[in-house]
């Protein structure tokens, strides 16, 4: 079964963490997002992908070239301008002869993607969109759907008392290739604006999933620290590591002073340096090949491969990226800091 990822968002909120890396790269546990997404789905047999990008094509690219190394066929279409959701789809037409799947390259689920084919088949739809529910609705673009589950209408950002409703789109369809015929070509298209209210309009079936019991966007840097929480508390499941089994990882080739105090959960990247007297989580990612000096304390915060820090430092609420060199005895809380100089660049 083929699928088909959106991968060319600038991920403008995620600041300087997609400078240089487009957001579907940037790491979780060491492995980039969309690697981690692409090893999921392998195992409800989707094996072909077709990746659209449009910011920093190459990088995505140059990581998974034919797809040879992660078992799995990769095609790319890169966008010269921005198509939009639906625009994105259908420059991807040839692709598809049979049921598809779509997804927002930055989205992150427990969905059980079998069941959610089986649901599609069963209601003999022609789109079937993943939901989520909010709280408030309000700054969302809502779903409102009938008795049997079928979608019956699409509200943007809702009022108050406007709608029932709390799901929203958690940016994971399936399609059948004929509604493809119905989106422009080679032209910008809002998929919840525009071809989704003209699926419904022309009474094409359209039903909706709403077995998500975990979903986040990783929008901004407080959702990726979250996310990373989630993963080492368990709430989320990864490949690389249980932590709802063992809530400590340490890679390969990793050296550990004896000395070192470690606060569960943590995950610590293969070849890892940790000097006497540091104090290491709760809550904290240390990147592969990161060292870290005498004393330091790290908690609730993401370190990328390959940094230096600093004797004494203190990181807690931060993102540190990759090659930084951390100054000693520098506190950094919340921050983005960016190599091979820091910078404070995001509260």
């Amino acid at each position: 079964m083929k699928a088909l990822f959106l991968a060319g968002g600038f991920g403008s909120r995620l600041k300087e963490m997609t400078k240089n890396l487009p957001k579907p790269m940037i790491p979780i546990l060491d492995i980039p997002l969309l690697a981690g997404n692409i090893e999921k789905l392998k195992k409800y047999g989707i094996d072909e992908f077709i990746l659209s990008t449009f910011y920093l094509p190459e990088k995505i690219k140059e990581y998974f070239g034919n797809g040879k190394r992660q078992d799995v066929k990769i095609s790319y279409l890169n966008e010269k301008t921005p198509l939009g959701t639906a625009g994105a789809i259908k420059a991807a037409e040839q692709f598809f002869s049979e049921t598809f799947f779509v997804f927002n390259a930055d989205i992150v689920s427990d969905i059980d993607f079998s069941a959610m084919l089986r649901l599609h088949q069963m209601k003999k739809a022609s789109v079937t969109i993943a939901v989520t529910s909010v709280e408030n609705p309000s700054a969302y673009g809502v779903i409102e759907y009938d008795k049997d589950g079928y979608i019956t209408a699409f509200k943007e950002k809702p009022k108050m008392g406007e709608t029932l409703s709390h799901l929203i789109n958690a940016g994971i369809y399936i399609f059948e290739p004929e509604v493809l015929r119905e989106i422009k070509k080679d032209c910008c298209v809002s998929i919840e604006k525009q071809t989704y209210p003209l699926l419904l309009q022309k009474n094409y079936k359209m039903a909706l999933y709403n077995k998500c019991s975990y979903w986040r966007d990783l929008g901004t840097p407080k959702d990726y620290l979250v996310f990373h929480e989630d993963i080492l508390s368990g709430k989320m499941q990864m490949p690389i590591h249980d932590f709802l089994k063992d809530s400590y990882f340490v890679g390969a080739g990793a050296h550990i002073d004896e000395t070192v105090k470690i606060i569960r959960p943590v995950y610590i990247g293969h070849g890892v340096t940790i000097e006497a007297n540091s104090i290491i989580g709760p809550y904290a990612v240390i990147g592969q090949g990161t060292f870290i000096g005498k004393a330091a304390v790290l908690n609730h915060c993401v370190v990328w491969a390959d940094t230096v820090i600093g004797e004494n430092a203190k990181i807690t609420d931060a993102i540190i990226l990759s090659d930084c060199v951390m100054d000693v005895k520098r506190k950094h809380s919340p921050d983005i800091v960016a190599g091979p100089s820091p910078e404070r660049v995001a509260g």
